[in-house]
């Protein structure tokens, strides 16, 4: 039977790394989302290629570096894939491989729209070769840390730590976004293009999260615990992060409150195996807690420009959960004794997770400052003022857009349905007080530009074609307007003027009156909120229809042959 359970954990074993791998995907849609459409191929480039490239480093000497021979606690060695097949335990292989991908793909969301795609690749190179294997095998090796009794069951401080303290040094060095910040020092809010992809990566994240969190579990009921746990600290860390924002902005922050729920599974990860429920539910409110000012502090005390916030979710919760343990840890499967502060256990566990996060801190900061350092004085780290402002993507990818081929999306309004066609040859119960337009203009011929919401596009041609309007033109254009006493935030930072995606629609009439075009459009596109859009009238000189070269009325009636 206990041969059974054992086969049956290796194979859930090797399936937890598969969730772990598929966290990649979560990382690259959250970083993709949170920043802008220009640099949504560059995003998913990066989180290609740290994963690539780290499988290359990890098998030149990574590997060896973590899961080697014991060389006085400070680093493995002796122990190498590439030249030993049938010897290597190539389960212990994948399963650290995925975890080694993720500490360099943290990285790049707080680099992200102005880093070098060369340079990127060099120090993705650097993390997965020697930067985080040292360090983990002192944690997970038989390091020294392993030896003191350091406990980081599924690395807050391994892996997020890591990657969060790497981001927060390369962030500094790279300098922030062109307008990020004004000249009073005072944050910008540079909103990503695409929230529901970021959502889509959150949730990728959770559901990889078990495996990332539990593939190490010896029995069902360690397993169970973990998820437990695992479920628990997020959800509190997001409902935290929401009233936060709420009560602090007035409405709560999406994007934010996203990040709380990755701040919460990671803050989480250090102890999912040592924690109670209890526990888990404080760590997410204090990781919610730790989230939110972070991402303030590094805005607008700081000033150093995170896009995804990958330092307050990965370094500040990182670190707050490695000192969790040393007060939490209540006595469970794995850790049968009871070593928390707050559970008896006295301050010696928790001295000792902080002598771990003080080592690896230290050991992660003066290491990628040195390589952050040669790379910015020799290939350069950042990219030129135009290739960042015309965007990553187009300059060095060569890729026009992310979305070639993507037209922008025109919601069908189920209302225009709901519409009988005789309420729309008049417009008077419409509250607008609007100047009653006089029909006599200077020209036969009149222009009506109307500029209003995307989705009004349906119910506009219907209004129109009842009408008798048999022509028009339609553009999807960008534009923006300022309403008085209304402040938007993203994150904690205000936004500045944003364009946002309209509808432009031009008619040239001439036998229906320019009034009736007007009225029955203010009557369709009216909603009495702000964004309705604007109506321009213009005279026109002539048209001339080039297929019969007729002119003026003639030239705007078809004419069948």
């Amino acid at each position: 039977m206990q041969e059974i359970l054992n086969e049956v954990f290796g194979i859930w074993y090797l399936m937890g790394a598969a969730l772990v791998f598929f966290m990649q995907a979560g990382f690259a849609m959250v970083e993709a989302g949170f920043t802008r459409a220009k640099n949504a191929g560059n995003i998913i480039m990066k989180n290609l290629m740290d994963f690539c490239l780290g499988t290359v480093a990890f098998l030149i000497v990574g590997y060896t570096f973590l899961c080697g021979t014991d060389v006085g606690g400070l680093f493995g060695w002796g122990e190498n894939p590439l030249f030993n097949f049938t010897g290597t335990d190539w389960s212990s292989f994948v399963f650290n491989l995925v975890f080694c991908a993720t500490a360099a793909t943290i990285v790049s969301g707080a680099m992200a729209e102005r880093t070098k795609f060369v340079s990127y690749c060099i120090y993705s190179i650097i993390i997965s070769l020697i930067v985080y294997p040292i360090e983990a095998h002192w944690i997970w090796g038989g390091g020294w840390l392993a030896q003191k009794g350091f406990h980081d069951f599924a690395g807050s401080c391994a892996i997020h730590m890591v990657g969060g303290i790497t981001a927060l040094i390369g962030a500094k060095i790279l300098g922030p976004r062109i307008g990020k910040f004004n000249k009073d020092g005072s944050p910008n809010g540079i909103p990503g293009h695409n929230i529901t992809i970021g959502a889509l990566g959150c949730f990728i994240l959770w559901f990889g999260w078990y495996g990332f969190n539990g593939a190490a579990a010896k029995n069902g009921l360690q397993l169970a615990t973990i998820f437990s746990t695992t479920t628990v600290a997020p959800a509190l860390a997001t409902c935290t992060v929401m009233l936060v924002t709420w009560i602090k902005y007035g409405k709560p922050d999406v994007a934010m409150t996203l990040n709380g729920s990755l701040a919460g599974l990671v803050a989480i990860t250090a102890g999912c195996d040592a924690v109670n429920i209890f526990g888990a539910a404080i760590i997410g409110i204090l990781a919610g807690l730790v989230v939110v000012f972070v991402v303030w502090l590094l805005d607008y005390k700081l000033k150093i420009d995170d896009p995804v916030g990958a330092v307050a979710v990965h370094g500040g919760c990182g670190l707050l959960g490695t000192i969790c343990v040393g007060l939490f840890a209540c006595g469970t499967d794995t850790m049968p004794k009871a070593l928390g502060l707050f559970y008896g256990g006295g301050f010696d566990f928790l001295i000792t997770q902080l002598t771990g996060i003080g080592a690896v801190a230290l050991w992660t900061a003066v290491t990628m400052t040195i390589v952050f350092l040669i790379i910015k004085y020799t290939i350069g780290l950042r990219v030129s003022e135009e290739e960042e402002i015309v965007g990553l993507d187009k300059l060095e990818h060569g890729l026009e857009s992310a979305y070639a081929g993507f037209a922008m999306d025109v919601s069908y309004d189920p209302r225009h349905n709901m519409l009988p066609s005789n309420e729309l040859e008049t417009s008077h119960d419409i509250p607008l007080n609007s100047p009653i337009l006089n029909e006599k203009t200077s020209s036969l011929l009149s222009k009506v530009v109307i500029i209003t919401r995307p989705e009004k596009l349906e119910v506009l041609k219907r209004a129109m074609d009842g009408i008798g309007i048999t022509g028009m033109t339609a553009t999807h254009v960008s534009g923006c307007g300022i309403q008085r006493g209304q402040t938007s935030y993203y994150r904690g930072a205000k936004v500045n003027m944003q364009l946002l995606p309209k509808l432009k629609i031009e008619i040239v009439v001439s036998d229906i009156p320019v009034e009736k075009v007007v009225n029955v459009a203010k009557k369709v596109l009216y909603t009495g909120h702000p964004g309705d859009g604007k109506i321009f009238v213009y005279d026109v000189e002539n048209v001339i229809r080039i297929s019969s070269g007729a002119q003026g009325q003639k030239a705007l009636k078809y004419e069948e042959k």
